[in-house]
């Protein structure tokens, strides 16, 4: 699960400034650590469909916000992508 530390960390780690919980940066990194969970999860309990389309909803979500990055600001989405490992 992810924690209020741990959130705050990434928060912390990708934000442009202290507090910054909104920025598209921080977003993908905090959608990225809740697919990361959830896959594992999915890999015990390979039946459960209902956390299926959550996963898959999650995956769309950060696949536009990476889209709007790449679009506005292309070095911030190379160094993300690269942090994150992403993209291989």
């Amino acid at each position: 699960m992810i924690t209020k530390e741990n959130r705050n960390e990434t928060m912390k780690k990708y934000g442009k400034k202290a507090g910054d919980s909104g920025g598209t940066e921080v977003q993908i990194a905090l959608l990225t650590e809740r697919i990361k969970h959830i896959s594992d999860h999915l890999k015990s309990n390979k039946k459960d469909h209902a956390t299926q389309v959550g996963l898959l909803r999650l995956v769309g979500q950060r696949r536009r916000l990476l889209a709007y990055l790449k679009k506005k600001d292309l070095p911030a989405y190379g160094t993300l992508v690269k942090q994150l490992d992403l993209r291989k």
